[in-house]
């Protein structure tokens, strides 16, 4: 069973790494859920292509306004 190193370190084992796509170099995200569990999600390029189409923009506001109107709140 792998341990956590004294710097915080986890390996895991190579058999999930495979059955999970996780090659070394590769980013990832990992979050704690409710219950406790550390999730660990390998990041795909284009992974959130298309997540905003469907949102409707509003073109009296240029990206530097936008911006700026988020960082103030």
């Amino acid at each position: 069973m792998p341990k956590v190193s004294a710097k915080r370190q986890i390996t895991l084992p190579i058999d999930q790494c495979r059955e999970a796509g996780i090659e070394p170099g590769d980013d990832y995200e990992s979050y704690v859920d409710n219950e406790g569990h550390i999730i660990i999600i390998k990041q795909v390029a284009g992974s959130a292509k298309g997540l905003l189409k469907r949102v409707a923009t509003d073109k009296r506001f240029t990206d530097e306004q936008s911006l700026q109107s988020s960082v103030a709140q």
